[in-house]
């Protein structure tokens, strides 16, 4: 399967080109992703697009076409990944991740092995979870303290809502026993009183200003490093959710100069949100960077105990969560949005968040009739996560509607410590991919990389397995939320398309439309479950540029 160890293998493929060429594909199965004509023999690419799709027997003179065989590997519409962070995914690879590890003494030695090696400046990282830990306790001060002495040092937790610092971070944040959470957070303290090192949601703002801020050749490298690493999963596209808005004139210059190899479909930070809605969505490159949407949060995240929920953890009966914004703040600047013709998309975990949202856009929606909108009816407004939403609340999703932008990923993790965290009643709506989808709501499927791995093939896995890598499932994990093979493919297709107002052009095999094309060395539609994560990809196409192949 794809993991962190094997991402050198994959990236030993051949490197992004911007110089395009006229194809024709075959030689293994090609899923269109197209109801009538959902298979075919042969496709050729012409100046970008798709100019023919079907049996070879009927197929167009190839003359001057460039051959492209599949060697068995499965063809399919470009895979979008739907929900991402493209910094992330690049800061990932460039500063110390502890992914994967295994305990707190096995991140403490991952600590003191990076500080060895980087001894001056503060140290970053991310990627830790302790839900599969022996200790089975989030990091402290304390641990870094002994790992690192005297360093600053600021480790993020895998879902990026908690943040562990060390004593030098935290006296140089000015942090003690007596400072208070700013709303929407939580500074955790010992029976002593004293911070423990973690601060959670809104409280990891108070040490932000820690962290070094790159320049922008750094910057730079940052991205395309996650451009490298996307193209070797086999993404062709990403949603780019809490994209920095001081980073988009970067993003857009990367895609003039042709060091854009994927399509980006930015979600600002809500810093830019005044600015786009009064100068309306921009769109450089021939699509290749769009910005129209302002990624807001509702709450935080269900690992830290942040997602707000109607009931308290059934773990820790003394908190509900965290709400990150009110109905007073957010709905006049939703109502802003729908006037400039923006599109909305807000995190939302917990029940309660997911309630809040659907509520505060209707009642935004109302505020502002459909003839004073640039785009009338169609807001395509996004919840990004609906994670945990109350069966009687599905409703909500259809009827506005909303597009849930959902992380099959999440499911497959959380599937060790939501239980204990919810308690079995609340996991009748939690992760209800094929509810939702059920009901004819757009499920859009994404990663939340570096949240997740970022790996399509786990993403579909999950989706269609509703199990964890290693088969598990557990007891009652609700596998009648697992989804069949076609809507798992248009969680990744179609949908995301649809959810950048790009179903025209993209999301299927079909003439005409833009030659973005996935090719993975397993049939996703026809293998053994257990089958797919051990695949990868072969062939990432966009614009009908080869961006990535493996060797």
């Amino acid at each position: 399967m794809i993991r962190a160890t094997a991402l050198a293998l994959l990236l030993a493929g051949t490197a992004f080109s911007a110089q395009a060429q006229d194809l024709v594909i075959r030689g293994g199965p090609i899923y269109t992703g197209v109801q009538t004509a959902p298979t075919a023999e042969v496709v050729q690419v012409r100046n970008g697009r798709i100019s023919y799709v079907g049996a070879a027997a009927n197929a167009p003179d190839a003359a001057g076409l460039t051959p492209v065989d599949l060697n068995g590997a499965a063809l399919f519409p470009g895979f979008t990944d739907g929900h991402a962070h493209l910094d992330g995914i690049g800061w990932r690879e460039l500063t110390l991740n502890l992914e994967g590890s295994t305990s707190v003494a096995d991140a403490m030695n991952k600590l003191a092995d990076w500080a060895r090696a980087h001894p001056e400046g503060p140290i970053i990282g991310r990627g830790w979870i302790e839900t599969h830990w022996p200790e089975g306790r989030f990091l402290t001060a304390a641990d870094l303290d002994a790992a690192a002495p005297g360093r600053v040092v600021l480790l993020s937790r895998a879902d990026g809502h908690a943040v562990v610092a060390s004593s030098a971070a935290l006296t140089a944040a000015g942090i003690d026993g007596a400072t208070r959470a700013p709303a929407g957070g939580e500074i955790l303290k010992g029976p002593d009183g004293r911070p423990t090192g973690l601060l959670v949601d809104a409280a990891e703002q108070l040490v932000a200003g820690l962290a070094p801020q790159a320049d922008p050749a750094a910057t730079r490298e940052a991205y395309r490093a996650g451009f490298r690493v996307e193209a070797a999963y086999g993404w062709t596209g990403v949603h780019f959710m809490s994209a920095p808005w001081r980073d988009i004139p970067l993003l857009e210059q990367m895609a003039e100069a042709g060091e854009a190899p994927l399509r980006v479909y930015n979600s600002v930070t809500p810093d830019g949100a005044a600015e786009l809605i009064a100068g309306g969505p921009r769109n450089v490159a021939d699509g290749r960077v769009i910005t129209r949407a302002i990624k807001y949060y509702a709450d935080g995240a269900l690992g830290s105990r942040g997602a707000a929920l109607f009931a308290p953890y059934a773990d820790r009966p003394d908190t509900t969560g965290l709400m990150q914004i009110s109905e007073t703040e957010i709905v006049p600047l939703y109502e802003s949005a729908l006037r400039g013709g923006i599109q909305i998309a807000t995190h939302a975990i917990g029940d309660r968040g997911n309630a809040s949202v659907a509520e505060w856009y209707a009642e935004a929606l109302e505020a502002v009739p459909a003839s004073e909108r640039p785009n009338g009816v169609n807001v395509r407004w996004r919840i990004e996560h609906a994670q945990i939403v109350r069966p009687q609340d599905y409703h909500r999703f259809r009827e506005l509607p909303i597009i849930a932008s959902m992380q099959p990923s999440h499911a497959i993790g959380d599937l060790h410590f939501a239980p204990a965290r919810l308690g079995d009643a609340r996991l009748d709506g939690a992760y209800a991919w094929h509810s939702l989808s059920d009901l004819g709501v757009i499920v859009v499927g994404g990663s939340d990389a570096p949240v997740e791995r970022g790996a399509p093939l786990i993403e579909f896995y999950a989706a269609v397995a509703r199990r964890d890598l290693s088969g598990f499932q557990g007891p009652d994990w609700r596998p009648n939320e697992a989804v069949d093979r076609a809507t798992a493919l248009k969680m990744f297709t179609l949908w995301p398309a649809y959810a950048s107002f790009r179903e025209d052009e993209l999301g299927t095999i079909e003439v005409g439309k833009r030659a973005d094309l996935t090719a993975f060395s397993v049939d996703l539609m026809t293998a053994p479950f257990a089958d797919i994560p051990l695949g990868h990809a072969t062939l990432t196409v966009v614009d009908g540029v080869v961006v990535y192949r493996a060797d």
